[in-house]
């Protein structure tokens, strides 16, 4: 059974969030606050966290920030902030996702389920790609560079494998939008300069000249080994 920690101080949502995903088959802890989030994720080892940003002892980033420490599920963030700053603010620092408040029910089912699919072991024969720099290792969702493993977040993982299960080829900007993140996200391209960003940063031996994580500007992305 799929394990959700819901991080949210708005009791009438919890108990609403409670009831749906509970009737879906999912298993919920609620924190109201960061710091009890900090503790039950310690302690239960959750699946997925749903987070609220606006919590009333710490801000929601800083619980995104304290969980990427240690801890490589999908988290999707569910805020009244709308300002598109705030959103790559929260990608960045490691959520998967985005949803904004209010939402429709059916929405946030729609992005769980997209979040567990992601996340769940690849079931596709293992596969090793070597370039000149690191090595990727598709059916252990590993990526070492010069020997040393090198972490990537669920959506920075993604994205690379993504790329990777079509080396060679154009990946365009709505299908990477549309298969990492999912529907209603085919216009949010600052994410994945965001993300692709990271990336280099991470595994080109020079980011700024990237050989292996190509932009074609206005079109999207192609992996070459």
């Amino acid at each position: 059974m799929t394990r959700i920690l819901l991080v949210e101080d708005e009791r009438q949502l919890v108990r609403a969030l409670r009831i749906n995903l509970r009737t879906r088959g999912y298993e919920v802890d609620a924190a109201p606050d960061g710091r009890t989030a900090l503790d039950l994720a310690a302690r239960r080892r959750p699946d997925v966290v749903v987070l609220d940003l606006g919590l009333p002892d710490m801000d929601g980033v800083e619980v995104i920030q304290g969980l990427r420490g240690w801890l490589n599920v999908p988290i999707i963030v569910l805020s009244a902030r709308h300002a598109s700053e705030e959103k790559v603010r929260a990608l960045d620092t490691g959520a998967d996702d985005y949803v904004t408040k209010p939402f429709g029910m059916d929405e946030l089912l729609a992005r769980l389920r997209a979040a567990v699919r992601r996340a769940a072991p690849a079931e596709q024969a293992a596969t090793v790609v070597e370039t000149g720099a690191f090595t990727i290792d598709l059916g252990a969702k590993r990526v070492t560079r010069a020997g040393r493993e090198i972490r990537l977040t669920p959506t920075e993982w993604n994205i690379l494998e993504l790329l990777v299960r079509n080396t060679g080829a154009l990946v365009g900007q709505r299908q990477l939008l549309h298969e990492v993140w999912g529907p209603g996200y085919d216009k949010e391209t600052n994410y994945l300069r965001v993300y692709l960003a990271h990336l280099r940063r991470k595994l080109e031996p020079d980011p700024a000249h990237p050989r292996h994580l190509i932009t074609e500007p206005g079109m999207g992305y192609r992996f070459e080994p």
